[in-house]
């Protein structure tokens, strides 16, 4: 048998891929986390197939599903929200598969600035702007993070931020980057990307705050900041469609 984690994308069932889609509606054993992932998108699960989110369970207890699915020789789709590389608490499982000589692969999914950026409408990479983007989060109550990736040493480079775990923590993030970033540097707070509820707020550093409070959001929020954000008709072009630079595939064009 084999474990697939598989990445369910931000909640929209129709942004599963293909592999996805087939794996979850073959499997007899489905294991999703509930709180991040709308039963929508495992209810293509198979008749008869044992279904249970996985919330409020402990690892102990998801992995006794895998272990009794292994002996019975049923694949399990162990589904996950987003991209399961991304925040997806895989790693402590796949010790514990590997320890017990479990097979498993993984299945890749949308993670959620890809969803919010298409949500927005608009590219998070713009020339001469910002090319990088920063995946980070928040520690708060969850695992903390190693002592150089610090919001301050991120907000040094002027990448565009897609900052996790975060919509408690906005005066913080407010107060960290208005430094680097200037405090009317925008931001983009996208709730619940992909399900029907989905809520997108614009502002900047200095006023967004007031904006998340009234519209009482308080948890599965990602924060966008960044200049790219605000980037309208003032860049120049990409050298990737630009005449003057020829590549392999377009080569130089031959004046007579």
């Amino acid at each position: 048998m084999t474990v697939y984690f598989i990445g369910a994308g931000p909640g929209d069932p129709e942004l599963l891929t293909k592999k996805a889609e087939r794996l979850i509606g073959s499997c007899p054993v489905c294991l999703y986390a509930g709180s991040l992932v709308p039963a929508e998108v495992v209810a293509i699960a198979p008749d008869g197939a044992r279904v249970l989110d996985t919330a409020p369970m402990t690892l102990d207890e998801t992995h006794a599903e895998i272990v009794a699915a292994h002996a019975r020789g049923q694949d399990v789709a162990r589904v996950h929200s987003g991209d399961p590389s991304l925040y997806g608490a895989i790693a402590e499982q796949i010790r514990r598969l590997k320890a017990d000589g479990i097979g498993y692969e993984i299945v890749p999914g949308v993670p959620a600035y890809a969803a919010a950026a298409a949500a927005l409408g608009q590219e998070l990479t713009v020339p001469e702007v910002a090319q990088s983007i920063v995946l980070t989060r928040m520690a708060m109550k969850s695992t903390g993070l190693p002592p150089g990736e610090t919001l301050e040493n991120f907000a040094r480079t002027g990448a565009t931020l897609a900052i996790h775990l975060g919509i408690r923590a906005l005066r913080e993030i407010e107060r960290v980057l208005t430094p680097h970033y200037g405090a009317d540097c925008p931001v983009a707070v996208v709730y619940r990307v992909g399900w029907p509820d989905q809520m997108i707020l614009r502002g900047t550093l200095a006023d967004i705050h007031p904006k998340v409070r009234e519209a009482k959001i308080t948890r599965t929020a990602l924060i966008l900041v960044g200049p790219a954000l605000g980037a309208s008709g003032d860049f120049p072009d990409s050298a990737l469609y630009d005449p003057a630079h020829p590549h392999v595939l377009r080569p130089k064009l031959r004046v007579r």
